[in-house]
């Protein structure tokens, strides 16, 4: 390399420009901050983020090593090898970020649902208060009330997930008697159809489900519905025209 091309070459990189893709980087003197700084780039070129990976010194960082995994432009070999080594908060941080690609993320959630058994109940409230939303779904079936608790404040679960969770035998009593009485789901149709299923919804609850839906759904509702005999007759009766 000729005096000119190693000027050029070591010149600061600044934010108005490109980045060349041979540029080279004295990988030596990086800091966490200057290496930060380089990640914020999206158009940092593949080999640069290699470069970074490959410092021991600065990837101690839990900063550099999440903007790494999380960087549009890292081999994606590299990401999934980061995420599977992160702390179970900053693979919540990771899987919640704008930047990260699609199958990325879903890696991350299900990784954090491979870990829900082993982590500590405060962890869980956590997770079930901000984690994305196949977590917080995975975490409606916890045993401990304030994780599911926690999971249904969650901003990013689904009508769809409670449905689904409350169609699964796993679903726990104590969290159908919440359901029911919750300000928030307990008013949406689907769910009261799901409530309505569920063998453990208190009589009371299940008529003024019932009244609150159409007849024919109803009625369809009951073929399949777990509830008890006795509690489908009240219903029925409840619906007939007086």
């Amino acid at each position: 390399m000729n005096p000119e091309e190693a000027a050029a070459n070591s010149t600061p990189i600044g934010n108005d420009h490109p980045i060349p893709a041979n540029v080279e980087i004295d990988v030596t003197t990086l800091t966490e901050d200057s290496a930060l700084a380089l990640l914020q780039r999206r158009d940092l070129p593949p080999e640069i983020i290699h470069q970074i990976f490959k410092n021991a010194g600065v990837m101690k960082s839990r900063k550099v090593r999440l903007a790494v995994a999380a960087h549009p432009r890292a081999e994606r070999r590299i990401s999934l090898r980061l995420i599977r080594e992160f702390y179970t908060a900053d693979l919540a941080r990771f899987a919640l970020l704008p930047a990260v690609a699609a199958d990325l993320k879903h890696a991350a959630a299900e990784l954090l649902i491979t870990r829900l058994p082993s982590i500590t109940l405060g962890e869980r409230i956590s997770l079930g208060r901000r984690a994305p939303a196949r977590v917080a779904a995975a975490l409606l079936l916890d045993k401990e009330t304030r994780v599911w608790q926690a999971a249904l404040e969650n901003p990013r679960i689904t009508e769809a997930a409670i449905v689904k969770t409350l169609h699964r035998h796993g679903a726990s009593d104590a969290l159908v008697a919440f359901l029911c009485r919750h300000p928030k789901w307990s008013l949406r149709p689907e769910i009261r159809a799901a409530l309505l299923l569920h063998e453990k919804t208190p009589l009371a609850f299940a008529l003024a489900f019932a009244r609150s839906l159409p007849p024919a759904k109803v009625r369809d509702i009951l073929h399949v519905s777990r509830l008890a005999a006795s509690v489908k007759e009240c219903l029925k009766d409840a619906l007939r025209p007086v």
